[in-house]
């Protein structure tokens, strides 16, 4: 039987109703650029206080208010910007387009460091002197008291300049890794279980092929996908040694005890929360993890579980499809709870035109929620009619209802919370749609696919990305002890970690060890562990949710609304939950355990 291929649009090719409208953003390009050569007349504006910042408090509230709305248009330009390149990573236009706002806004921001250098000079108590002698400078309350705790690892304001004027190159490992993965790196077609010959890309391999039900599918896009990391696998080594070799060398220079103390100071963090985090659910999830995989094995009927077997349904014959208005109803469904002020956020964000989902060349993998201030947030994923994808969507829709509600009630400099919350929302909506799907049916073959939808919103955060970040904390530590970071040690180390995970239980190949090239969170600092904190924390708001109802829900919205306002801790406490204890991290995974035993117990039923 001869093959047929199915090759993937071009981004002019795709349905403008399955694209976001960057209009709300910007009329077009022109209009973008006018505003960017605009930015740099109002950054020229705020150097006017250069030298006079701290003379009085009125200045210090005139200065920060500036840069505020320097800050608010900025992040517009360089949002339209990298939305574009995220939609189309492959147009000549959209690459050049980024590394032009990037560069621009790295040579702006180099001449606004005096902003805070210079208020590195006043002490804590002169702070608390101008805060109530200019009632306004309330606002900015929280931020200047953060950067009173980074004036022992700040440099003098010449080298902070300098350091500030490189920002583009800093930030080159990320862009260099980005624009390789979504431009150059190819990979070879293959034939399906069909018989049908296929592209591959990283959407496509993480999206569908993985997760097919078909294991000859699976095994022969796993075969596609790893031989083309594995051409890349020196040059994205190199790429990442520079990224941590970066981070290393500014711990030393600034004076820290170490990377992941610097890496942990901006998430208001402790170093004993961060090691719970990741020690925690590696010890005590590996088992219930296990269990499930062998019970997939047993129902799957497979020799082995092999590496690229993990994701496979357990259930290959009940993958129900879903098209994406009748998901975008069932998660309108499932978040009335969250009363009408939210459900408005969301109404508008799947009729308006927030939502990138479309299937086309050059678009970046995966999924994500970008939320610029003074406008609405937008959503990039890609949709192929998967069920699993209605979580994926009202996970990105839970950022943006939490920040288009910090957005709405604080100023931009309060709203962005820390990154060891800010996973919490979005994790928080996947939680209620399982709820609410488990509720409409009396299915139990229905009722098991979706706890098993929701083991994968655990299998995600907290086994890839926990995984990721006990990865990560091993190659930090490799790099201070003065290893040499290469494509040999780095898969040696993820092999380690992924072999103290499964145990004997999976077959892990040297595409497995390649797994550490497929994330851009680890040009992100200590990103991937946050994951599993904010779902941590969302197990337990859930829990408060499903016992308290209104009441719960009130305390949520509150602390949506905070922004950045408050330290991590504060937040989850405001919401009723501790992440300073250890012992909420165990009932999280107590909690995941409980979900492995009920589709332990409902399988044999079925059968």
């Amino acid at each position: 039987m001869e093959a047929t291929k199915r090759k993937t649009k071009s981004r002019d090719q795709v349905h403008v109703g399955e694209t976001w409208d960057l209009t709300d953003l910007f009329q077009d390009d022109t209009h973008w650029n006018n505003e960017l050569k605009r930015l740099e007349e109002e950054g020229q504006e705020i150097s006017r206080f250069k030298g006079h910042l701290i003379e009085n408090p009125k200045t210090l509230l005139l200065c920060l208010q500036a840069r505020d709305s320097f800050i608010e248009k900025a992040y517009k330009v360089a949002t339209y910007a990298s939305l574009k390149l995220a939609e189309d990573g492959s147009n000549p236009k959209n690459q050049g387009n980024y590394a032009k706002v990037s560069n621009k806004l790295a040579e702006i921001q180099a001449e606004l460091s005096f902003v805070d250098s210079e208020i590195l000079q006043l002490s804590t108590e002169t702070i608390e002197a101008f805060i109530q002698s200019e009632p306004h400078l309330a606002t900015y309350k929280k931020g200047l008291y953060d950067l009173m705790k980074q004036k022992e690892y700040t440099l003098s304001p010449e080298t902070e300049k300098v350091l500030a004027s490189l920002t583009a190159v800093h930030n080159a490992p990320y862009s260099i890794y980005s624009q390789s993965k979504s431009s150059d790196m190819t990979f070879e077609d293959f034939v399906d279980g069909d018989n049908n010959e296929q592209s591959m890309s990283f959407a496509l391999y993480e999206d569908q092929f993985e997760l097919s039900p078909n294991k000859d599918t699976r095994r022969n896009a796993y075969h596609s996908f790893t031989k083309g990391l594995q051409a890349y696998q020196n040059t994205y080594a190199a790429t990442y040694a520079q990224e941590v070799t970066k981070q290393v060398t500014t711990a030393k220079i600034r004076g820290y005890e170490s990377v992941t103390q610097m890496l942990l100071a901006p998430q208001d963090v402790t170093v004993e929360m961060y090691n719970n985090q990741l020690d925690i659910i590696y010890n005590n999830l590996a088992p219930h993890m296990q269990r499930l995989m062998k019970l997939k094995k047993e129902e799957l009927g497979l020799d082995e579980l092999k590496f690229c077997d993990l994701k496979a349904p357990l259930d290959p014959d009940f993958n129900p499809e879903v098209s994406y208005d009748k998901a975008c109803e069932m998660i309108l469904e499932s978040l009335e709870v969250m009363g009408p002020e939210y459900m408005a956020i969301m109404k508008k964000a799947l009729t308006k035109r927030w939502v990138d989902r479309a299937q086309n060349d050059g678009k970046m993998t995966g999924a994500f929620c970008s939320s610029p201030y003074g406008s609405h947030p937008y959503i990039l994923l890609t949709w192929t009619n998967m069920m699993r994808g209605t979580l994926i969507l009202t996970h990105e829709l839970g950022h943006a209802g939490h920040f288009y509600l910090a957005n709405k009630y604080q100023s931009i400099s309060n709203v962005r919370p820390s990154t060891y919350f800010v996973e919490a929302p979005s994790t928080l909506n996947e939680l209620l749609l399982a709820d609410h799907l488990i509720k409409s049916t009396n299915d139990p073959r229905m009722e098991r696919w979706i706890t098993l939808q929701l083991l994968g919103t655990y299998y995600h955060n907290f086994v890839t990305h926990l995984l990721e970040g006990v990865f990560q904390r091993r190659v930090y530590q490799m790099a201070e002890s003065g290893e040499a970071l290469t494509a040999e040690s780095l898969s040696n180390a993820k092999l380690e970690v992924l072999k103290g995970f499964w145990g004997d239980v999976v077959t892990l190949d040297d595409g497995a060890a390649l797994t550490w090239m497929r994330q851009p969170h680890y040009y992100m600092g200590l990103y991937p562990y946050t994951y599993s904190a904010g779902l941590t924390a969302s197990t337990l708001v859930a829990q408060n949710i499903k016992n308290e109802g209104k009441p719960a829900v009130d305390k949520w919205l509150e602390v949506l609304k905070a922004g950045g306002t408050k330290t991590p801790l504060e937040l989850l406490t405001h919401a009723g939950v501790d992440l300073s204890n250890p012992d909420s991290i165990k009932d999280a995974v107590d909690y995941v355990g409980s979900l492995v035993h009920k589709v332990e117990r409902i399988t044999p039923p079925l059968k």
